[in-house]
This record gives structure tokens, C-alpha cells and sequence, in this order.
């Protein structure tokens, strides 16, 4: 049975000349939304995904804007709002040293250096420089963790753990 992997949410429609407004769930946009590339569109109504060819890709504000091969206008793309784009797991690629997928992340139990079970995270956020992780904790807060090397030490994606040393203020 065929694996599939999220990269984005199709959220609206932009423009009059089939460009969709994308909320982006992978790790590499520029990658995954390469003009050329296949990426499959599920819809609630539809058993099978819709194949599609990326067009073109570009960003606005928080949003990937993307065109499809054969979609040239608004009233051929409206029917894809709300639809998941996702790629299957051959697609996946291999990754350099210290690089993860979110799917391998998400899921993790988080521990400091001394034992201490922090959390499991539950979503990560691609801000800015880093990604952070989103870490559900025992209180009802959320902890947010920066991945970076100062405080991430070690991941250990078959044994879903990561070891962190976390600076001052950044547990509650």
C-alpha cells in the first residue's frame, strides 16, 4: 500500500489565471514545488488522488502560490480548495547529516540532558532561521524548542528520543 506525505493545504484560489494560495507542511517548499514535479491532490470526494504537474511556484506573504500543468484559469482550480497536496514515499529523497523529515520528528519524546522528559512533539514551525518544535508538555502549555545546536544534542529518529540542553527561560 502506497505511503503518502503532506506538503501543503490548498486554501484558495489566487487570481484569475488558475493560481492556488498554498499553506505550506513540508520541510522543502522549494523542492516539493518545483516546477515539473508531481505532487497528488485528495479530496474528500474523490477516492483516488488527482495527479498534478507543477507549473510554476512562487511566494506571497505567508502563502506558496502554485500553478498547474493544464489548469489555466480560476473555474478549473475552485474544485481543488481544501484539497491536501501530498507526495508518495518514493518521492522522499535522501537527506544530508543532521537533516530530518517533520514526519520523523513529529512524535518524538523530548528529554533534557539529565533525564528529564520534557514532551513529545506534536508540530513543528518554520519561522524564520530555524525550524522550532512544538512540544506538548505535562501543563497545559505549550514549549517551544528551537532546532539548533546549542540546544538540540542529539536525535535519535529509530528510538523516537532527542536529547536537548535547554538554555535558561526556556522551560516552564
Amino acid at each position: 500500500m502506497e505511503k503518502w506525505f503532506n506538503v501543503g493545504k490548498i486554501v484558495n484560489t489566487h487570481g484569475i489565471k488558475g493560481e492556488v494560495r498554498v499553506i505550506s507542511r513540508t520541510d522543502f517548499p522549494e523542492k516539493r514545488y518545483k516546477p515539473g514535479n508531481r505532487l497528488y491532490l485528495f479530496l474528500e470526494d474523490n477516492k483516488e488522488p488527482l495527479e498534478l504537474t507543477v507549473g510554476s511556484h512562487r511566494t506571497h506573504k505567508n502563502f506558496d502560490l502554485l500553478t498547474f500543468d493544464g489548469y489555466e484559469n480560476i473555474s478549473e482550480v475552485e474544485k481543488m480548495k481544501g484539497g491536501l497536496l501530498k507526495i508518495s514515499e518514493s518521492q522522499l529523497g535522501a537527506l544530508d547529516e543532521g537533516e530530518f523529515f517533520f514526519h520523523e520528528i513529529i512524535g518524538c519524546e523530548v528529554f533534557t540532558m539529565a533525564g528529564e522528559k520534557i514532551g513529545i512533539i506534536k508540530e513543528i514551525l518554520t519561522p524564520g532561521a530555524n525550524d522550532v518544535w512544538v512540544v506538548k508538555g505535562e501543563s497545559e502549555k505549550d514549549i517551544l524548542i528551537p532546532y539548533i545546536d546549542q540546544i538540540v544534542k542529539k536525535v535519535d529518529i529509530k528510538e523516537k528520543t532527542i536529547l536537548i540542553e535547554p538554555m535558561d527561560g526556556l522551560l516552564p
